[in-house]
């Protein structure tokens, strides 16, 4: 199961009016569960080096199925994931990544959204992941 266009474009739409109320300029990703980029847009005036890492907040938020700054919090020295960020090409542990879960609390994909503060880059991925689905998958025993 994967994200479609027309929620990936829902979830677009919806990071853009978070984005304006809060007076930022986003890039705003969506990949489908596979990782693979869905949708993208860089509002006018969002830095050019948050593109990328849009992008790879929301595959990293994918690869392990949760939020990017959980993964940041897990991922300190001395943490249990400390040095995951080199993995996969490069990930982003700090927050903005964000999965999207269907309703069967099945993994479809997930929003990575930078420009901003990561509180702002968090709100807005929240913002977009709310009018699709959820952003918490069901407790499995190899979760953290």
């Amino acid at each position: 199961m994967h994200v479609s266009y027309e929620q990936a474009e829902m979830a677009i739409a919806a990071a853009i009016a978070e984005s304006k109320k809060l007076g930022t300029q986003m890039c705003i990703a969506v990949v489908d569960s596979g990782a693979d980029l869905k949708a993208f847009t860089r509002m006018n005036g969002a830095w050019v080096g948050s593109i990328d890492i849009a992008i790879k907040k929301a595959k990293t938020a994918v690869f392990f199925g949760m939020n990017t700054g959980q993964i940041g919090q897990l991922s300190q020295p001395g943490g249990p994931l400390f040095g995951i960020e080199h993995s996969n090409q490069g990930l982003i542990t700090f927050p903005g990544g964000v999965p999207i879960v269907d309703q069967d609390g099945v993994l479809i994909g997930a929003i990575g959204v930078s420009g901003s503060s990561v509180e702002n880059d968090h709100q807005v991925a929240k913002a977009a992941v709310a009018v699709i689905g959820l952003s918490d998958l069901p407790s499995h025993p190899w979760r953290t």
